[in-house]
């Protein structure tokens, strides 16, 4: 597989932005909520792609990638939220 698609690596360059975003956010109490929980939800797939790596069985392993993929979910419902209401007026990765 060719290294521009190794997964680890995209998972943790989604991390890196999923942060440079949260940073941007305002210091409201909504800014600080959502900058939190998508910090939570955006680093944590990358977080648990690498615990998945080690599973115990093929069903651990299944389990491990579902988890990431609900942590995904949730963060792009939270760059929703920031896209709509705009909480960030020059968002443009999005």
């Amino acid at each position: 597989m060719s290294k521009g698609f190794d997964l680890e690596d995209r998972l943790i360059s989604f991390s890196i932005r999923i942060m440079e975003i949260a940073e941007k956010l305002p210091n409201t109490k909504s800014g600080i909520y959502i900058a939190n929980q998508m910090i939570r939800s955006g680093t944590s797939p990358a977080l648990n792609y690498a615990e998945a790596q080690s599973a115990e069985s093929r069903n651990d392993f299944i389990h491990k990638m579902k988890i990431c993929l609900k942590e995904l979910r949730e963060t792009h419902v939270s760059l929703k939220i920031i896209y709509r209401k705009p909480i960030i007026k020059e968002l443009k990765m999005i």
